[in-house]
């Protein structure tokens, strides 16, 4: 368990960060914008959950909040070449079970829709906006962890778990717009 007794610690006040394994990065590396990009995708969700509070789709989004903690903590868990991403008690790596429970729920939720026939503006319901947000805040993520990905070692199912839940905050928004009916349509070119 963590324990924080203090909140600052002055040892960032030289533009660098301390990862897991107790080394330190700037903070402007590759590394660091992918965790930071999930932890505000992981604020985004939280809006959302918030906003949809009362419906049966808040406690998914709770949990998906406590898997992008995890994949925080993976990210700052530098791989070393023979790594093969397993998970132990001092490492906390997101595993395929995770990535299974979004497919599942990706299926789940889209089997209420109908098969879209144009493209969806983010927007209709309130909830379906904040959903959209985080969709786009998941999608920032997933290209800042696939740039960190290009120059070090990353867990494959981190990489998949960030592309499902973005997928899935889609089809929640669909959800969240009276199953899809009240998506609002784009239309291609309407305002020439």
């Amino acid at each position: 368990m963590v324990k924080l007794n203090k909140i600052y610690t002055r040892t960032g006040d030289d533009g660098t960060t301390g990862l897991v394994d107790g080394s330190r990065l700037p903070k402007h590396d590759a590394r660091m914008e992918a965790i930071g990009a999930v932890d505000e995708a992981n604020s985004a969700v939280g809006l959302a959950a918030v906003a949809w509070a009362q419906s049966a789709f808040a406690e998914p989004l709770y949990r998906i909040q406590n898997d992008l903690f995890d994949l925080g903590a993976d990210l700052a868990t530098p791989a070393a070449e023979d790594d093969d991403f397993a998970p132990s008690e001092m490492v906390l790596r997101i595993v395929s079970a995770q990535v299974e429970w979004l497919e599942k729920a990706i299926d789940a939720a889209n089997a209420r829709l109908e098969p879209l026939t144009s493209f969806v503006l983010p927007g209709g319901s309130e909830v379906a906006a904040r959903l959209h947000l985080a969709r786009a805040a998941v999608r920032r993520a997933e290209r800042a962890m696939t740039a960190m990905a290009s120059q070090s070692l990353t867990n494959p199912q981190a990489l998949a778990y960030i592309n499902r839940l973005s997928d899935y905050l889609f089809v929640l928004a669909r959800v969240a717009n009276d199953d899809g009916r009240a998506d609002v349509k784009w239309i291609p070119g309407a305002n020439r």
